[in-house]
């Protein structure tokens, strides 16, 4: 009991090393005393181990949800808090049973052995949460290094590789411990500082950008208030005829009503604004009969437009089998949409926007294509709405994800949201500005697009994710041929 505890609370610390502190040193600090723990742990006490860091981590890191069940949702206050803590036991089950793996391959292992099955197994439950039932991989411990000596394998190994790297430092630390020191500083020195032996800019600049990114900052429980639409989109055409980039983002679903709903003359008047410079709105396509798409639509520009989320988020916008009634309790409005069904940039003033809506940035395999070939997008944007839940911790972690993939891909990202983060990153993930939260008002912003492929850009979108899941079966089948063969040999 009392290490689980002490896990509990260092998956708390884990949490804290995610934005806003960026305090990557902590992300691998709580990693090793986690290590440390389980340490010789028989398989069971390590998988409760694994279990209660994991429960620290996610349900700290993940308690907004609560706003949105609570707050706006009007489920009742214990029970939208038992929801978040059976959403993180069930996340925290991959660490579970990572920890009980790793501790049963380790059994009579030597350290090098040791480290790399330690390595592997956290590798596999975060591949495992980012694929599974949809995939929820929302502070992935590879998020933790956007900032710091890791940050540098982001174009070679994306978020996961990363995990892995930050795993093996973590061990490194228990080894050094141990007094395992050629094997620690020789992990700590690959870990760290390999990728600096190596070229950082794999693109090249494509000119620059200036965009109008708007924050409406719109309550949430005022946004579908049928007596406050009107002043709402007022005050949206407002900050669009205003701005003065070369495009105009808004955010996520800022025009709630579906478009083919919106009064005429108002469709009108968005017309003659993006005669100035094109806009992209963000609403709801489709109607009653074929449903809608959460959507981001032009106005003006060389094209006809409009893109579609894809990857749709579970009880918000698509009800998973079973669960109509708990979805239903919340009563949130269009929660059952239809998918986008293409991937296509916007181009604008010889550049090429690659929009993603909301948590789709969290998702760099599903837009990969858009990052390689001659079409290749210059430009990432992000639409969000997160009013749902509250300024404290969700707005700041979000801005993370896009930091990681803007590394990743090295290109610059731009973010319009409702009520935050408003920013704009350049190509190595760093933010160059950005609006307060919950506040109205509109980001202009330069950037400075980017062409040209990563190599984790170029083997993400041959192989997927499927060199990460190799590499963790190369380590993890022959320990398990090891472990089976001295059972058999005993």
């Amino acid at each position: 009991m009392p290490k689980a505890l002490a896990a509990l609370l260092l998956g708390l610390l884990h949490t804290a090393a995610f934005a806003p502190t960026y305090a990557w040193w902590a992300q691998i600090l709580a990693l090793a005393g986690l290590a440390w723990l389980a340490l010789d742990a028989p398989p069971r006490r390590a998988a409760v181990l694994g279990l209660s860091f994991g429960l620290g981590w996610l349900s700290s890191g993940l308690w907004w949800l609560h706003i949105s069940m609570h707050q706006f949702g009007h489920i009742p206050w214990l029970l939208a808090a038992l929801a978040v803590l059976l959403l993180a036991l069930f996340l925290a089950s991959y660490y579970a049973a990572a920890l009980g793996l790793a501790a049963w391959l380790s059994r009579g292992s030597g350290w090098g052995w040791r480290m790399a099955i330690w390595s592997a197994c956290w590798a596999l439950a975060e591949l495992a949460r980012a694929t599974f039932f949809g995939g929820f991989p929302w502070i992935a411990s590879g998020y933790a290094h956007t900032a710091g000596p890791l940050a540098a394998w982001a174009p070679w190994l994306g978020v996961y590789g990363i995990s892995a790297l930050a795993a093996l430092m973590a061990f490194s630390l228990v080894a050094a411990g141990k007094k395992q020191w050629r094997l620690a500083v020789l992990s700590l020195n690959l870990a760290a500082f390999g990728p600096f032996l190596l070229p950082h800019d794999f693109t090249v600049s494509t000119g620059s950008l200036n965009a109008s990114l708007l924050q409406p900052n719109v309550p949430q429980d005022q946004k579908f208030d049928q007596a406050l639409i009107d002043a709402n989109l007022d005050q949206l055409a407002q900050q669009i005829e205003a701005a003065r980039g070369q495009v105009v983002i808004t955010p996520e679903s800022v025009a709630p009503v579906p478009v083919a709903y919106l009064q005429g003359e108002y469709v009108q008047r968005l017309d003659a604004a993006a005669r100035q410079r094109p806009l992209l709105l963000g609403t709801f396509l489709g109607d009653d009969t074929s449903g809608f798409t959460n959507s981001l639509l032009a106005f003006g520009g060389d094209q006809a437009y409009d893109y579609g989320k894809r990857h749709l988020l579970p009880f918000g916008e698509f009800i998973p089998y079973g669960f109509h009634w708990f979805v239903k309790l919340m009563g949130i409005p269009m929660d059952d949409q239809m998918r986008g069904q293409h991937q296509q940039a916007f181009a604008v003033a010889g550049q090429r926007l690659r929009p993603l809506i909301c948590y789709e940035d969290l998702f760099g395999e599903d837009f990969v294509a858009s990052m390689n070939g001659p079409d290749a997008a210059t430009v990432l944007v992000n639409v969000s709405n997160l009013a749902w839940f509250g300024t404290r911790m969700v707005q700041d972690q979000h801005l993370q994800f896009s930091q990681m993939r803007a590394l990743e891909f090295q290109r610059p990202f731009i973010r319009a949201t409702n009520t935050g983060a408003t920013a704009a990153l350049n190509h190595r993930g760093e933010v160059t500005a950005r609006l307060a939260p919950a506040t109205r008002g509109v980001l202009e912003v330069t950037v400075e697009g980017r062409s040209g492929s990563t190599p984790y850009a170029r083997w993400l979108q041959a192989w997927g994710l499927a060199p990460l899941w190799a590499a963790v079966a190369l380590v993890l089948l022959p320990a398990a041929w090891a472990r089976r063969r001295a059972k058999l040999a005993s």
